[in-house]
């Protein structure tokens, strides 16, 4: 049987799914289902481009690596809050950080990389659509528990409130995880035609992944700014000042593919 919790809005709120004795959290339920539709995205990349590689194996490490370093991210964040209490902190399942997510995922890939004896360009470029899909589907896992992840208030007809919420608002707030979530399938499709095209025409390793850095790294800016971080680095946030360092990180990496001798990109 399910707990249901109707918000003012007429949303259903889900913060913990209940199957008899066994309580499920709703956020790990939807970035467990989120890892499983990155498996089948992954194989699927990597059968179009002949790579022998165990994909159930790299999203496996790749998402614990991620859930890991988000976690780490977020505690890192607040240090003296975090080392005033770290045990009880570290193995809660509130707070996680996308940037940390992404750094933790992107370590374990260049690990596996080596691990199958591929070129780690390669490897991030099969990996790149799958992760943005899988790190949508874990937003709504955000959504549906009501966990803090929301926006600014707004008067626009979509506006949700969380009354009930793991993190309660009666505020009509965005729903800045239904943005995520959008914004995650169009570059999930933006980067799986751009793969498709490179393959194509024999582009350098690397394209696809400096796109990822670019297009994440613009909408996760362009999301913070509806979000109720606090401001901390010249006025922006944290998640924002790191979605610049990936923006320009992915146009260096563009130019270095496009540059560096065709024998040091591909496999």
């Amino acid at each position: 049987r399910q707990k249901k919790i109707r918000a003012r809005t007429g949303a259903r709120l889900y913060p913990f799914i209940h199957i008899g004795p066994l309580t499920l959290g709703s956020y790990g339920l939807m970035v467990a289902i989120g890892l499983i539709c990155a498996f089948f995205i992954l194989r699927a990349d990597f059968a179009r481009r002949g790579v022998s590689a165990d994909a159930e194996a790299i999203i496996g490490i790749t998402g614990l690596a991620g859930l890991a370093g988000s976690r780490l991210y977020h505690l890192l964040e607040t240090p003296a809050e975090f080392f005033a209490d770290p045990w009880p902190q570290l193995f809660s399942t509130m707070g996680f950080a996308f940037v940390g997510a992404i750094i933790g995922g992107f370590v374990a890939l260049l690990i596996l990389a080596k691990r199958f004896r591929m070129s780690p360009l390669l490897m991030l470029d099969a990996a790149s659509p799958a992760a943005a899909m899988g790190y949508g589907i874990g937003r709504i896992g955000c959504l549906i528990s009501g966990d803090g992840d929301y926006g600014i208030p707004t008067s626009l007809p979509w506006g949700m409130s969380f009354p009930n919420g793991i993190v309660p608002t009666t505020d009509r707030v965005h729903p800045t995880p239904i943005y995520e979530f959008l914004a995650a399938i169009l570059i999930f499709w933006i980067l799986w035609r751009l793969g498709a095209r490179c393959l194509k025409t024999h582009a350098p390793n690397g394209i696809i992944f400096a796109a990822y850095l670019v297009i994440t790294g613009i909408a996760r800016f362009l999301v913070e700014m509806i979000r109720i971080n606090p401001h901390s680095f010249h006025g922006l946030t944290n998640a924002q000042a790191a979605s610049v360092v990936s923006v320009l990180a992915g146009v260096a990496l563009f130019v270095y593919s496009l540059k560096a001798p065709r024998q040091e990109i591909r496999a």
